[in-house]
This record gives C-alpha cells, structure tokens and sequence, in this order.
C-alpha cells in the first residue's frame, strides 16, 4: 500500500538555493595535497617561465580543467614571482645622442611592450568545449599570445595560437607497475607495447627499461608525439610497424591508466589485445586486479546497430564540438555534402558543451553528427533524445545496404576521412569531364529522365527500428528533381527569388526562396507550440491585407534568475 504524502514533493531547486547549489567537482586523491617542491615538479614552473621568456609572450593564457582549479591561484603567483625576480641592470644606461636618438623613435611601435614589463597572466576556466582541446576563443578575448594548458590532452593542431603542453605528471609506483605487468603477460618474448595516458607518460620508458632487465626481449616504450593519424594516436610506433602498419596486428598493449573510449575503439580492431592498468587500485591478490583487458565488442555493436538504424533519417544536425581543431572546417564542408550527395537535409549548430537539454530543443532533427577532437567526437550517452554519431560512423550510415560493410574497424582520424573523399572523388571527376566534353544539347533532359526513372525504380525504404515504410528518407533529391523540371519559364528568366514561404503542391515539401526545408514542414505538421505569441494569426502586407493582427507589445522580465522583476513586482 502506497504511503500517502504529508506534503507537496520537491519538483525544483528551493529558492535559497538558486545561486548557492553547485555541482561537486571530484578531485583525485593526489592532488589533494602537493608540497612546495612537488608542486613546482608537477606544474613545470620553471620550464614554463623558460618557455615564456624564450618566446617574449606578453599575455599567457593559463588552461585548467575544473579538478586543477583549486591549484590555479598558486601557479599564477608562482609564474609572476618567477618573471618578477629576473635579474635588473645594475650599470646605468648610457645617454643615447641626438642621432641614436631619432632612430630609436622611427622605430618605436606603441603597440608593441616593452621587454622590461612582465607578462600578463589570465586564468581560464569553463572552456568552451572539451577540458582536452585548446580554448583558443576565450584565450583570443584576452589577447593571449599563447597558451599554456595543463592536464591530460588530445594533443590536436590548433589553427591560430602557440600551445605550451604541461602534462601535470602524476607519481607511479614502478614495482607495483612491475608485479602488475609479469601477472599478465607470462612470457616474455610476447611483443608488448607499453604506453600511458598523457600524466604517466614519463614513466613509460623507465617501465620498459626495468622490464627489459628482468628478461622481456620484446618491449616498445611509446612516446608523444603530436600526431592523431598515427597507427596509436599521438604515440611513436615500433620499427616494423611503420615499415608495414599491418604488423600491429602482432603487439600487445599495456596501457597506464584508463583510456579514453575512442582510442579503445581505435585499437580494438589493430593490435592483438590491450590490458588496462589502474595505478590507484590497491593489489590485494595475484593475479593483480589493477590489470584488466579491454572488452570493446559489445560498444561496437552498439555503435553498429546505431549506424544501421539511423539510415532512413531526413534531417541531420550538425553539431561543432571544437572551434580551435585545425581542419575541423574542412570536415564540416565534407559532412554537408556527404548528407547532400545522399538526398537529405542538414542543419548547422554551435552549442558550446553539448548536453542532452540543449540537443532536445531541436525535435525536427533526427540524427546528429558531431565533428570535435579525435577525443569528443565520440558521445556514446543515452541520456540524448537523438543518437550521436561521428563523420566516420555517419559515412557508413549514408552508404547504401549493399556497400555499408562492416569490418569491425573504428576511425576517430578526420584526416583520413579526407584522403580518402579525395581518393575516390578524383577518378569521378575525371570521368565527368569527359563526359561533358561529349555531351549533346538533350544531355540535360535525358539526365532528368534517367533520374525520375531511377527514383520511382528505387526500392522502398523501411525503418528497421519500426518496420514502417519512410516516404520522405531523401527529402532534397525529390525536391531537386521537382524544381528542376516543374519550375516555371517565368520566374526562371526573371530571376526573382520570393521572400516568403512558398505555396507547395499536394506531395511537395516547404521551401523557402526555392530551398526545400524539412525543419519548415515539421514545425507546420508536428510541432504543438511554435513560439511565443503562435496563438495570434498573423496577417502580411504581401498576402494583400490591410490590417496585420498580432499580439500586444507589453513590458518583459528583466533582472537576474536569483530575482525577476515585472513591472512594479518581485518574481523569484
């Protein structure tokens, strides 16, 4: 029997705790606290004050993710102390003369500082993307020269600033390493290896020396290098692996610490298996619990199965998780017309960090590609009311059933989504310039023709999810073809193009100035609320009405969400 309430549940935040309630941020357990000495060990202030007096930057934007923020206030002391204490001249300068005088002013610049004056340090946090890109949009509102980002990394090219790495290395315990290691990998000729996530990198090669002592002949200590399209992301391969990528098939990987999801999916399919070593598990037994081996194949599937379900959608959002990524434009234009070249609609978005409430505001679209790092283009969340996919698994996606082929491979590298549009556009180009070369004045009709032929030929689409059948799956190839040879002659040779909506005929799409739009026709069809003031009609001049009937204009809220005020009244 149901207990009943005594008194109304707790729907939303209680109003003292509007602007005091924030989320609690989980700091690791080494970070909590750091002496003097390894503070300035982990946080590399004389590398940095090293790097900044090497390259004369003037304004230094310091990056933290959000558990090293408690420490922000310390690094920024410690770089500004170090600048300040640089050595000053003890011998007076001499009185420059009348002639070396007028040559210093010809080539003074106002805008440019003086080597004497310390650099400026600027704090940024909140980043407007991922903690492992580089926020080069905040750092530009402060007119940063470079900046210096601390924590783990995806290592991706900007576009625009110089970035200065600092990993923030965390303490290791070798033996543990050691016991771990020989607990799961018995002989010693297995060909291992060895890499770690960006603060335990420096303890990589130590690892492998001390491996080698006691016997393992075929161990590979992989290093950083700032380069994703590498066989292992951003880490130097064995000899013969790149002499022959095929090879990587025979390794084994020792990973240090948990790695992130879309380089377990990147390696899954290229090196023979890969143990994870958890540095913050106590070892309790032999075997050693802090090793266990990553097991990507039911993600896999689950990424297939989204693939597969999401290739009826009509309408694709485009998502940017990026704005510093060098070729994240390039990407963009290459999504856009993959989604045009398979008939269907797709919208651009710019949302910041991406959650589900953000996304769910935009019912009309379907399905969402992200493009970001290497790192962020991977969402796999259920929280979202639509599914998330990368420019890899879109790809596949918009292939049709015969040639969407599953190898089990996964790809997070735009670059080689790039390479390999190029490739395989080359040839078709060529091939259309010869055909143009002999084409005939009836080439365009007979194009036409062949094109209605193939679409009332084509088989029908069914929803593999529902089982229902999908008549508008490709909502621009339809529109294409009906404007292309329904337009009429008059407004062809006018070249009028309608400002507003335009009538559509029974079995037509919604355009607008002569561009189909679905997210148009969903908000006539579908959707319940269009706005406010949606419950007034609205006449306008152009439909030949005198009077145009709409709502009021009244006074809005203004204020903050701690307190609205309206009119005269307090609102909370």
């Amino acid at each position: 029997m149901a207990e009943s309430l005594t008194s109304a549940p707790v729907l939303s935040t209680p109003d003292h705790h509007i602007l005091t309630e924030t989320e609690t941020i989980h700091i690791p357990s080494s970070l909590s606290f750091l002496s003097e000495d390894d503070f300035r060990v982990r946080y590399e202030i004389d590398r940095t004050l090293s790097e900044i007096r090497q390259h004369r930057w003037r304004r230094v934007a310091l990056q933290f993710p959000d558990h090293m923020l408690s420490h922000s206030a310390r690094v920024f002391q410690l770089l500004s102390r170090g600048l300040s204490a640089t050595p000053a001249l003890t011998q007076k300068p001499a009185v420059p003369q009348a002639h070396e005088l007028d040559e210093q002013i010809k080539r003074l610049d106002i805008n440019n500082e003086t080597e004497s004056q310390p650099a400026k340090f600027t704090i940024l946090a909140d980043t407007s993307y991922g903690s492992c890109c580089i926020d080069e949009i905040a750092a530009e509102h402060v007119n940063a020269d470079a900046v210096v980002h601390y924590g783990r990394a995806c290592l991706s090219p900007t576009a625009r600033l110089p970035v200065l790495h600092v990993y923030t290395s965390m303490p290791l315990g070798h033996d543990a390493a050691i016991q771990a290691f020989t607990s799961a990998y018995h002989d010693r000729t297995t060909c291992v290896i060895i890499t770690g996530d960006i603060p335990y990198a420096e303890h990589v090669q130590p690892l492998a020396t001390s491996l080698a002592n006691t016997g393992y002949t075929n161990i590979f200590a992989a290093q950083i290098i700032h380069n994703h399209s590498s066989a292992i992301p951003n880490r130097t391969l064995p000899g013969e692996v790149e002499a022959d990528p095929e090879k990587l098939s025979n390794w084994h990987v020792f990973h240090i610490a948990e790695p992130p999801t879309a380089l377990l999916l990147t390696l899954s399919s290229r090196v023979a298996s890969i143990r994870i070593y958890d540095p913050e598990s106590p070892i309790t037994s032999v075997p050693s619990p802090q090793v266990t081996e990553a097991n990507t194949s039911i993600l896999l599937r689950r990424r297939y199965a989204l693939v597969t379900s999401m290739n009826t959608v009509s309408t694709w959002g485009i998502l940017i998780n990026t704005l510093s990524v060098k070729n994240y434009l390039h990407v963009v234009e290459h999504v856009k017309q993959q989604i045009a070249a398979a008939g269907k609609k797709s919208y651009l978005f710019v949302v910041g960090k991406i959650n589900a409430a953000k996304v769910a505001n935009f019912s009309e679209i379907g399905g969402w590609v992200v493009i970001g790092c290497w790192e962020s283009s991977l969402i796999d969340s259920k929280e979202f009311y639509r599914p998330i996919l990368t420019p890899f698994e879109l790809e596949l996606t918009l292939a049709s059933d015969d040639r969407r082929v599953w190898t089990g491979t996964w790809s997070s590298d735009f670059q080689e989504l790039l390479n390999r549009a190029a490739m395989t556009t080359a040839p078709a180009d060529s091939a259309i310039h010869e055909d143009n070369d002999n084409e005939e004045p009836n080439s365009k009709n007979d194009e036409l023709a062949l094109d209605s032929s193939d679409e009332e030929s084509a088989p029908p689409e069914f929803d593999l999810r529902t089982g229902r059948y999908v008549s508008q799956s490709r909502p621009m190839r339809h529109h294409n073809h009906t404007s292309q040879t329904q337009r009429p002659e008059s407004t062809a040779a006018s070249g009028v193009v309608s400002n507003a909506l335009t009538r559509r005929a029974n079995g037509d799409i919604i355009a607008v100035n002569g561009i189909a739009s679905p997210a148009a026709e969903y908000l006539k069809e579908k959707r319940t609320w269009k706005g406010l003031g949606s419950d007034f009609e609205i006449r306008y001049e152009e439909d030949g009405a005198e009077d145009i009937e709409g709502g009021l204009i009244e006074e809005g809220r203004t204020g903050v969400a701690g307190g609205y005020i309206v009119g005269d009244s307090v609102k909370t």
